[in-house]
């Protein structure tokens, strides 16, 4: 189960947020996207303790600007 309190804020450009989403959906249980504001690009990433790591680091490596807002 996954705690509410891990959390990964993101900013990226709007086409890229159903890439991301399929992206890290597709790395087998990495963590959940949702939509926060879809004109500004806003996401939230719900993870775990054990794959907030991993996550963090998919996201420097993205085909695209991501920029972490704040993690929780």
């Amino acid at each position: 189960m996954v705690d509410p309190g891990d959390q990964v804020f993101l900013r990226v450009e709007t086409q890229n947020i159903d890439f991301l989403n399929r992206i890290v959906e597709g790395w087998d249980g990495l963590g959940i996207v949702s939509t926060l504001d879809r004109d500004q690009g806003l996401v939230v990433i719900r993870v775990t303790p054990d794959t907030k790591p991993e996550l963090l680091n998919v996201v420097r490596f993205l085909p695209f600007p991501a920029e972490v807002l704040e993690q929780k």
